[in-house]
């Protein structure tokens, strides 16, 4: 399982990357081997505001539907639409390629309530 070490994590199996001053999100390389082969993404729609863990969307697989939701409050400011007719991105390059939307957080300080990569990888592997 691929875990890079300068993302942050929450505990609901997303990722977040600061990136200037936004943070871009994804779901790990864990919960999409979980899911499997992604035949769908719900993407949140830009200028959408969201609460840390709050609702930001949903993956559909051949196995299941799961929602994913937003590691940091504040707005969302871009979507990645290539996963409208790509969603196996997700599972591809789930840090690259397959990642989701970027959020202006509200809080900057935010991310770093997240769970580094060591505390990740504990989490996973409970």
């Amino acid at each position: 399982m691929d875990v890079p070490d300068e993302l942050r994590y929450s505990s609901d199996h997303e990722w977040a990357r600061v990136d200037g001053g936004l943070v871009r999100v994804g779901i790990t390389d864990y919960a999409q081997d979980a899911l499997g082969d992604v035949v769908f993404v719900d993407l949140p729609a830009a200028g959408t505001a969201v609460e840390a863990g709050g609702l930001l969307g949903e993956v559909e697989s051949t196995k299941s539907v799961s929602e994913f939701y937003a590691p940091v409050a504040g707005e969302v400011v871009t979507v990645n639409d290539a996963l409208a007719d790509a969603p196996e991105r997700l599972n591809a390059d789930p840090y690259g390629d397959g990642w989701i939307c970027e959020i202006a957080p509200s809080d900057p300080a935010g991310v770093g309530e997240l769970l580094d990569a060591a505390a990740y990888r504990r989490l996973t592997e409970e």
